[in-house]
């Protein structure tokens, strides 16, 4: 038998007897693999992880003219910090956010306890949507519009970050790629 550094000597080293503790090790790495395996796709259907959603073709024309619209109908007040327009959507409505080099707009304000349906596109380029400190993280590309339904269940001030680096060679602005949902009481 050679080593690691060396040939064996026997060019029929395969057919060699395995021994009784190797054996058991190949079996237990095996069992376990497999055990994870059928954990992972069965932890896929009953695990609450995985959020309800849909999506739907769109073009960045069509959006843009939905955010409008929704910034004309609720617009509350201009975000202290960023200036930009905060949206109050009434409970049960459609509530639509983009990514865009480099922001997520508009800033979000959602009642706590209301179902909203909320729907999320790229206007540019592929962009990854992380919310924190909820942890939920998808990724959203352009000409796609995502659609969760989704019902706040925590007051207070959350962050959204692009997980994907977007941008290419021009993403210096990636960084500064942040956004806000208020959720109220």
């Amino acid at each position: 038998m050679g080593t690691s550094y060396t040939p064996p000597t026997n060019p029929d080293w395969w057919r060699e007897p395995i021994e009784r503790t190797e054996i058991w090790w190949i079996v237990l790495a095996f069992s376990w693999c497999v055990f994870m395996f059928v954990w992972m796709v069965g932890w896929h259907f009953v695990g609450p992880q995985n959020m309800s959603n849909e999506a739907f073709k769109t073009t960045p024309e069509k959006y843009s003219k939905h955010l409008t619209d929704q910034a004309a109908k609720y617009s509350v007040r201009k975000d202290a910090a960023t200036g930009e327009d905060v949206i109050a959507p009434p409970p049960g409505s459609d509530v639509y956010l983009a990514g865009m080099q480099w922001q997520w707009r508009p800033i979000l304000e959602l009642q706590k306890g209301q179902k909203y349906r909320l729907h999320i596109t790229s206007l540019d380029v592929g962009h990854g949507f992380s919310l924190q400190p909820e942890n939920i993280n998808f990724q959203v590309y352009p000409g796609y519009e995502m659609v969760l339904n989704v019902t706040p269940n925590k007051s207070g001030t959350f962050a959204i970050a692009c997980g994907e680096y977007c941008g290419g060679v021009n993403a210096l602005g990636h960084h500064t790629m942040l956004g806000r949902i208020y959720v109220k009481e």
